[in-house]
């Protein structure tokens, strides 16, 4: 069982293809994405993207960078992206995209481990501001993605 576990649901008033487009084609999320400070790609994968790996360098509220790499090993067009992290977080991250009415709910599954020893030597009593960063960072995905479409993109709590 991972040590951290968070979901994000964002609701999107906007068509799928261009909700789809933003968060499949995340060597763009700097331009839109606060936090996410370099996307790399490092191998490429077939025509879907699977087998493709990406480092990703993020920087939150607190005072340090993530670096990890994703390789993605699942794509549904226009329903699921699924990767497999290792680096400085190992895991699985999963989005769930489906049109909801007026609305696509985009859901992202985040199942992660930290590697940093210092990071797991305060987990148990940094856990709580960990998950408030996290939050954060999703946050400015969805203020991102709102201004980056002209939508309105609401932010429910997940699991």
């Amino acid at each position: 069982m991972p040590a951290y576990e968070f979901v994000t649901i964002w609701r999107v008033k906007a068509p799928l293809d261009k909700v789809w487009n933003e968060i499949y084609y995340s060597e763009k999320w700097p331009e839109w994405w606060r936090g996410v400070e370099e996307v790399t790609e490092l191998k490429k994968g077939d025509n879907l993207g699977v087998g493709s790996v990406r480092r990703y360098t993020w920087k939150s509220m607190l005072p340090y960078r993530l670096t990890f790499d994703m390789e993605t090993v699942r794509v549904e067009p226009m329903t699921v992206i699924e990767g497999i992290a290792q680096g400085e977080l190992s895991g699985q991250g999963v989005w769930n995209i489906k049109v909801e009415g007026d609305y696509v709910t985009a859901r992202y599954d985040w199942r992660v481990d930290t590697t940093k020893a210092w990071m797991n030597l305060i987990a148990p009593l940094a856990r709580p501001l960990f998950r408030w960063n996290h939050d954060i960072v999703m946050s400015w995905g969805r203020e991102g993605l709102a201004k980056r479409l002209g939508a309105i993109v609401i932010e429910e709590k997940g699991g």
